[in-house]
């Protein structure tokens, strides 16, 4: 009977992931749909996106109702709100909000950043974010939970949060402001069954990893960087995610999980 019961509460639960028409985010619904979660995906191209969804629910097995997209630009607050809305109209509720959506940005030095192409990337992983951020919990603060549940919110970061990264002082000042973001709203919802944590993941095999990946000499010297000689894939990632999620993961608020190979451990 326990069991039926914690079946049943999982069921209900909702995750919006933003990001998640490929790479990380992707895999990321993929593992919270085929544990049940009704998921909600948000990308900027609708295409990919809807492309994501059938995806999903041919992995799962047909028409599967508990998977729905909005497409919009997170970098816009209008759409952030709107993507929460959207999740709230479908299932009534949200339990876990997975901030994946970013972008690298052009590969320049310091004083060949324009300020447009700063705050596109700091618009895009930062303040989207924030702004994801505070719109679930105006709904989370609002939902009625059970005394076994808590509401979670995942940041997907960057060992480049704690590694510089030369050629990309825009995206590893987004990364690490995510890092901070992570711990203060985190000390913020502590007391309101709200955890907020981080995940910081290495070279994973995604399309932002493209010019490495296709370069064979390239991989090869990055490989070598790691110690696990390996290059991550973002399923590795999304079982963390699911983990951080789960109530297994009930205990822990405001910490940073590097899935790295071990990278940050040589750098």
């Amino acid at each position: 009977m326990q069991t039926d019961n914690v079946h049943n509460e999982e069921s209900r639960r909702v995750a919006v992931i933003t990001g998640s028409s490929k790479g990380i985010g992707k895999a990321i619904a993929m593992e919270f749909a085929k544990e049940g979660y009704r998921t909600v995906l948000n990308a900027r191209d609708e295409k990919e996106l809807s492309e994501a969804v059938n995806n999903i629910k041919k992995t799962l097995g047909g028409t599967e109702e508990r998977v729905t997209y909005f497409a919009g630009d997170i970098s816009e607050e209008k759409t952030c709100s709107s993507l929460i809305e959207h999740a709230i109209k479908m299932f009534g509720r949200i339990d876990v909000l997975v901030n994946n959506a970013g972008i690298g940005g052009a590969q320049k030095s310091i004083q060949e950043l324009t300020s447009e192409e700063w705050d596109y990337v700091i618009d895009v992983n930062l303040k989207g974010a924030f702004l994801c951020t505070r719109e679930a919990i105006k709904r989370m603060t609002q939902d009625g939970k059970t005394s076994r549940e808590t509401y979670s919110i995942i940041n997907i970061s960057s060992v480049h949060e704690s590694i510089p990264q030369p050629q990309s002082a825009h995206y590893a000042a987004s990364k690490g402001g995510m890092e901070m973001l992570t711990k203060t709203v985190a000390v913020e919802l502590a007391d309101k069954g709200i955890r907020v944590n981080g995940i910081a993941p290495g070279a994973i095999a995604t399309d932002m990893n493209k010019d490495i990946l296709e370069d064979e000499r390239k991989k090869k010297e990055e490989e070598n960087r790691i110690p696990m000689h390996r290059i991550g894939q973002p399923k590795e990632i999304a079982k963390v995610a699911l983990f951080l999620a789960s109530d297994v993961a009930s205990y822990m608020t405001g910490t940073t999980v590097y899935v790295d190979g071990g990278l940050t451990l040589s750098s």
